[in-house]
């Protein structure tokens, strides 16, 4: 069997700004050029792309752990038009071992830090005798991502 590997591929108009965004919300870094290369442009120069997909700036980030896929933000001309069909959720509450007031506690810490980062609010999950909490998220592009 050969070996697996994928990364999150993620549309958008401004890759520095997702990566700006993304990194710190996901504990991740800017990913580096791969070896040989002094710049992500001079690695897509040499595999023969044209000048006009050059110069985006950062738009792929790395786990720094390796334990994450990495993400490339590319840049596409359309605007994000729907609900996603894929989102990402950050876990933060610690899980159900954890009191709810604690869980919430730190979800909405965690909501305020990345509203602060570029991230809109969009509303609080939770609902009497259930054992959950979460807080619907959009990034600076419209994408929609949970924290719970």
């Amino acid at each position: 069997m050969t070996s697996r590997s994928f990364q999150v591929v993620i549309d958008c108009k401004d890759p520095p700004r997702m990566c700006a965004f993304w990194a710190p919300a996901l504990g991740y870094v800017i990913a580096p050029p791969p070896e040989g290369f002094v710049s992500w442009d001079e690695y897509w120069r040499d595999v023969g792309l044209p000048a006009e997909y050059l110069g985006v700036g950062p738009d792929r980030l790395m786990d720094p752990a390796g334990r994450g896929p990495p993400i490339w933000f590319q840049v596409v001309d359309e605007p994000k038009t729907t609900k996603n069909r894929l989102h990402f959720d950050l876990s933060v509450g610690g899980g159900r071992a954890v009191p709810l007031s604690v869980r919430k506690e730190r979800i909405e810490a965690e909501a305020e830090r990345l509203v602060h980062l570029g991230a809109a609010r969009i509303e609080a999950y939770s609902e009497d005798g259930v054992d959950h909490y979460a807080v619907g998220m959009r990034d600076p592009e419209g994408n929609e991502f949970d924290i719970n």
